[in-house]
Parts: C-alpha cells; sequence; structure tokens
C-alpha cells in the first residue's frame, strides 16, 4: 500500500510539473517559418499575423523565409522542429495542398507530420487579364479562347502555385486551350500581364489587389463561392460563367506533429484573437481576403478536403513541375 501511495504521488508530482511548464509557455521567442520569399503573399500574412500573435502571447515571433523545393525547406524545417511550440509554419493552400500532389517524393509526411492550429485567412484567385486583350468578362475570355485555341499565355507566379492549378482548373471546366507560363515569382508575372507580354493570370488577392482597383489589369472573377468583401462588385468566377468552379486560397498555421494539447490549445486561442484584432481586420481587409479562426480539427479538415480535390485536379489535368 505504501509503494501504491508513493507512486501515484510521484505520478502526480511530474504531472504537475508538466503542467506548470506548459503554463509558463512561451518563455522565449516563437519561430515562424514561411516556406516563400519575403514580399510574397504568405510572407505578408505571417507578417501581418505575427505583429498581432506577439501582442497575444507577450513575445517575440521571429519570422523566418525558408523558400525553395516547391515549399519543401521551410515545411521540412517545421516537420523536424521539436514539438515544443517554439517552431511553427505558415502554411498557405500551395504547400500544404496543391504541391504535395505535384511532387514525387517528399522529405516529410503531408498526413502525418504536422499540427494544424488555426486557419488564418480566406481568400481568392483574382482572374485578371492584360488591359490590351480585348475581353472585359469571363463570358469573352472564354469565347475568345474558344476561338483563338492554343494562342492565350495564362502566367503563375510558379509551378505548383494556386494560379497554376487554378487555371488548369479553369481550363479543364471550360474546354479551352491556354498556355501556362510560370514565373518566378508574382510581382513578375503582374509585371508582365500589365504589358501585355502575357494574357491571362490567375493570381492571389494579398499581390495583385493595387493594380486591380488601379486598372492596371483587368478584373473579370474572383475564384471563390463567394464574392470578396475587398471587391463586391467583382463577381465570382462561378456566378460569371463557370457553374461549380471554386478555388479559394487559404493560409493556415501549422506546427510539428506531437505537440503537446495545452500548448495546441494555447497557440489555438492566441491565434484566434490575433485574428479577431482590429488591426488585423483592417490590414486583410485592403487586400480583400477575410479573416478566418477556428479550432485546429477545422483547419485539419479542411487541409484534407484540399490535398483531395487538388489530387484530382493535378490528375486530370496533368499538371506538373518543371
Amino acid at each position: 500500500m505504501r509503494k501504491l501511495f508513493h507512486k501515484r504521488w510521484v505520478v502526480l508530482a511530474v504531472w504537475l510539473g508538466c503542467v506548470c511548464a506548459y503554463a509558463e509557455y512561451p518563455d522565449k521567442p516563437i519561430r515562424m517559418i514561411v516556406p516563400q520569399a519575403p514580399g510574397s503573399a504568405t510572407d505578408t500574412a505571417a507578417r501581418i499575423l505575427a505583429s498581432e500573435l506577439s501582442l497575444q502571447l507577450n513575445q517575440t515571433i521571429v519570422v523566418e523565409n525558408r523558400p525553395g523545393g516547391g515549399f519543401t525547406i521551410g515545411l521540412d524545417m517545421v516537420a523536424k522542429a521539436p514539438p515544443d511550440g517554439y517552431t511553427i509554419g505558415l502554411g498557405p493552400v500551395g504547400a500544404m495542398a496543391i504541391s504535395p500532389n505535384m511532387m514525387a517524393k517528399l522529405p516529410y509526411d503531408i498526413d502525418k507530420d504536422f499540427q494544424p492550429v488555426a486557419l488564418v485567412t480566406r481568400g481568392h484567385l483574382l482572374l485578371a487579364v492584360s488591359p490590351n486583350l480585348p475581353v472585359n468578362s469571363v463570358a469573352e475570355l472564354m469565347a475568345y479562347a474558344k476561338k483563338n485555341p492554343g494562342k492565350l499565355t495564362n502566367a503563375s507566379s510558379s509551378n505548383g502555385s494556386p494560379g497554376h492549378v487554378g487555371g488548369e482548373l479553369f481550363k479543364l471546366m471550360t474546354g479551352t486551350q491556354i498556355v501556362h507560363v510560370p514565373y518566378k515569382g508574382g510581382a513578375l508575372a503582374i509585371n508582365d500581364l500589365m504589358s501585355g507580354q502575357v494574357d491571362v493570370l490567375f493570381e492571389s488577392l494579398n499581390s495583385i489587389a493595387p493594380h486591380a482597383r488601379s486598372g492596371k489589369v483587368k478584373a473579370l472573377g474572383v475564384s471563390g463561392a463567394r464574392r470578396s468583401p475587398g471587391f463586391p462588385n467583382i463577381p465570382t468566377i462561378a456566378e460569371a460563367g463557370v457553374p461549380g468552379f471554386d478555388a479559394p486560397t487559404w493560409t493556415g498555421v501549422f506546427a510539428p506533429a506531437g505537440l503537446p494539447k495545452p500548448v495546441l490549445d494555447k497557440l489555438n486561442q492566441a491565434t484566434n484573437r490575433a485574428i479577431a484584432s482590429s488591426t488585423f481586420k483592417e490590414r486583410f481587409g485592403v487586400i480583400g481576403d477575410e479573416p478566418a479562426g477556428g479550432s485546429p480539427e477545422e483547419l485539419g479538415d479542411l487541409h484534407k478536403r484540399e490535398l483531395a480535390k487538388w489530387r484530382d485536379v493535378v490528375k486530370r489535368s496533368g499538371a506538373q513541375f518543371d
């Protein structure tokens, strides 16, 4: 009996020690890994979030850009980091649900090596065309493309980007032939769209919103199921002539698998409070994306659905990394 009593006290002491340790989290700076370059849409979202999240956690959030390898360099750092809450990653749809379906081998298991924390934003791709192209609507674009098969060029920020596969989905659903032209970054693609070097571009609102507002590109439609609050006068591609088209963008916070639940709960709650802040809402209202939030389970379910959806699109279109 005495041994059993002693054992229970030992277990209780260990448990209390763990609880105290988690209660002090975070007691040092947190790294937020961004698997894309500075100035990218994901980097912009990360820096807005990091600023607000640091206030909620009363701790410094250090944004580290680790681009390359089709997002794998940055995500691999997150997957292989200690699951203690001091390394987290910002995972956009391209990194978490699209590129895994276009690569023969990954250095991590996309299904098992990440712990979803919270969805940060929901957004859109903007379907834009060059001001030199004689079309002013989605319907006119489809008609022009069908009359000129293989003559239009569809730029994207990179192979495996949301704009790449969003364009492939558009071609599949409209029966059009448009040539994909991958760039090394959205800024270069937008510049060539404005000058007429390429004809069509699916690009995140985060990157192209200023050019759409200024009229330097012609905005035809947004890619999600409902209109963007930042661009209420631009129709969805679905309502503009491609029923059922749905290719939203999203970004979530992910941590290494095995994150202790008290730390996960604290990160989730702090992220939700950061997203609900007036500063966060104001910054993304200008961009046109919507603050999201929610539970780890909701982000996990979204991740699974999107992986399956884009796996099908990639398979049907034959899209691949060059």
